[in-house]
């Protein structure tokens, strides 16, 4: 599969509902699971399907996405014939950047014409699952499918946002609509579509000369009775993670072992940025109970049901519970946090008693003192 599929994650117009976390990154470089950012999943899966030729559509604030993926060598994407290819607009004119993603791919279209694999998997940065994609290319194929969208049933309403997709019994897809519409269906999009390169093309440049410059919206909604469009139903994990709600439960989610192995080991392993640290120090009289730490930790207080990320200091008596710390954060001696995100760098001073809610977590930006 390695030489006939290309890879691209498109980050142009994300949804993103995530306040302070987006304020200075892009949602693909959002820390996520202690250790991680929400890219590394559509980024490992594709290198575990066998995929080595990824671009990555980069629109705004993309210098931490730059500094996260570097030359790609964490994913083993650092080849010079294949590789990791990070593809930001071209221009700076707010106008231009603010057009459909259609557009962003018109202007990329060299870089398709020179490719000589024959499809493209196109995903987004915000659903955070692990997938083969080798097997919804068989998917494909089987159905002898124009587009094929991943998709998941979902038990319950998602806490973050997603289109719904509406199935026929043979799995063709009859109907997609955005997630405010009054469609019935259990069913969520992925937003993850298999295609021949060249019918991509087409659609890029037809759409576009019938002014329409969006590829879900425009490319393929108006054209589901024209191209045989098929559902792939994914059975394993799914986190829709661009609100602040879903991002604080399926972080807490991670708490669940059962949860944290499908997520990062199957059917392969999730890879990040390796940054080297020694192992987190727990103290005398420190207690730590159901939660994912992360290395250079220095744990002298309580910790609970808590997801911790790198670098992070609870001193003595202080208590962290149902929260997320992330790098370098501190909390200060005799604090009591609950139901917190905490972004990177925030400090809490001594004494300090910080608490949210379960549906409604507080938030501290970048570097806040509290």
């Amino acid at each position: 599969m390695k030489h006939r599929i290309l890879g691209v994650i498109n980050l142009i117009h994300e949804n993103d509902e995530l306040g302070p976390l987006t304020q200075g990154r892009c949602l693909a470089t959002v820390p996520f699971g202690a250790r991680y950012r929400l890219i590394d999943f559509a980024l490992s899966s594709m290198v575990n399907s066998g995929i080595s030729k990824v671009a990555v559509f980069a629109h705004t604030k993309y210098r931490s996405l730059m500094d996260h993926l570097g030359s790609g060598k964490h994913w083993d994407l650092q080849h010079r014939q294949s590789g990791l290819f990070i593809l930001p607009p071209l221009t700076d004119d707010l106008l231009e950047i603010s057009r459909g993603d259609l557009y962003h791919f018109y202007q990329q279209r060299d870089y398709f014409n020179r490719s000589p694999l024959d499809y493209i998997v196109i995903t987004r940065s915000h659903m955070v699952c692990n997938i083969d994609f080798e097997n919804v290319l068989s998917y494909h194929l089987e159905q002898e499918a124009d587009i094929t969208v991943v998709c998941k049933k979902q038990d319950a309403p998602a806490l973050g946002k997603a289109r719904k997709v509406k199935l026929e019994p043979n799995g063709r897809v009859t109907e997609i609509q955005e997630n405010f519409g009054r469609m019935e269906s259990d069913v969520s999009s992925m937003e993850m579509y298999i295609m021949r390169k060249d019918l991509l093309m087409d659609l890029v440049e037809t759409s576009l000369a019938q002014g329409q410059d969006h590829l879900v919206r425009h490319a393929i909604f108006s054209r589901l009775g024209q191209l045989r469009v098929f559902g792939y139903m994914h059975e394993g994990y799914l986190g829709v993670v661009n609100t602040l709600a879903s991002y604080y439960q399926h972080n807490m989610n991670l708490l669940n072992h059962d949860v944290w192995r499908e997520l990062f080991f199957m059917p392969g392993p999730i890879y990040t940025k390796v940054k080297d640290e020694p192992p987190t120090r727990y103290a005398a009289g420190s207690k730590v109970t159901g939660s994912l730490i992360a290395n250079g930790c220095r744990i002298e207080g309580r910790v609970e049901n808590s997801v911790i990320f790198r670098g992070v200091q609870v001193e003595k008596g202080a208590v962290v519970k149902d929260s997320i710390i992330m790098q370098n954060g501190y909390i200060g001696q005799g604090s009591y946090v609950q139901y917190s995100i905490m972004d990177k760098d925030v400090r809490v001073e001594a004494g300090r008693d910080i608490r949210g809610a379960g549906a409604s977590p507080f938030m501290a930006a970048k570097r806040k003192i509290i």
